[in-house]
């Protein structure tokens, strides 16, 4: 079953599509503020905002405490801190959404996955591992998950995906030093990655939202579909 979603649409035939994943806690409504603040007065045939919410798991972290959350995290200092299988399996069920986006004929290079802290990690894990070129990887206040297995799993289509990463200086739930590390990994992988911090803690702000506006339309203007990519 695909994930609950709901859709928002800047034309009647979007031409594009954004899926943004929600962090822990929060769910796809979460983020219907930032999708009214994106302008993309640039993007041609408009877009088309998929907005999941995860499943609701006992999160180890807090004491058993149900929440939306893409896998679950465990209690400070029991490593590794997240559970790999889960998120693996939030991950199918992300490739399904993507999947679904083609189906409807959104050609793949014009798919873009952002996520916020936990959705982060898996935009991360599950664009870089996907099967069909994306048009690109927004990463806001997250980490890399399953960093040792990124080089050897990450798919050859999206190897140079181009992937916008942003964080806040002063965040205290996920360090700026978690996600340096992971713009450092990807970096060295050849990842093409544009970074961005901001005096901010563990949220979004409006010149972050604003960068993110013309990254997705450079983005959008150098993407050219290819022959069987939908």
């Amino acid at each position: 079953m695909l994930l609950p979603c709901l859709e928002l649409q800047t034309s009647p035939e979007p031409q594009y599509s954004l899926i943004i994943l929600h962090g822990l806690g929060a769910d796809g409504e979460d983020f219907l503020p930032v999708c009214k603040a994106l302008r993309l007065k640039d993007l041609q045939g408009g877009m088309r905002f998929v907005l999941p919410s995860a499943p609701d798991l006992p999160i180890s972290r807090h004491n058993g405490y149900v929440m939306r959350a893409w896998y679950d995290l465990r209690p400070d200092g029991v490593l590794p801190r997240e559970d790999e299988a889960g998120a693996r399996a939030s991950q199918t069920r992300i490739d399904a959404l993507i999947q679904r986006e083609m189906t409807r004929g959104i050609a793949s290079e014009h798919i873009f996955l952002m996520g916020f802290s936990q959705g982060c990690a898996m935009a991360l894990m599950t664009g870089l591992r996907f099967p069909h070129r994306l048009g690109g990887i927004i990463a806001l206040s997250g980490y890399l998950p399953a960093p040792d297995t990124t080089a050897s799993e990450r798919h050859p289509a999206n190897a140079a995906t181009p992937i916008f990463m942003a964080h806040g200086r002063e965040d205290d739930v996920v360090p700026i030093a978690r996600g340096w590390h992971a713009r450092d990994v990807l970096s060295q992988l050849g990842s093409p990655v544009s970074w961005h911090d901001y005096p901010m803690d563990h949220t979004l702000c409006l010149d972050e939202i604003r960068a993110i506006d013309r990254w997705i339309g450079e983005q959008a203007a150098s993407a050219s579909p290819q022959p069987g990519s939908i």
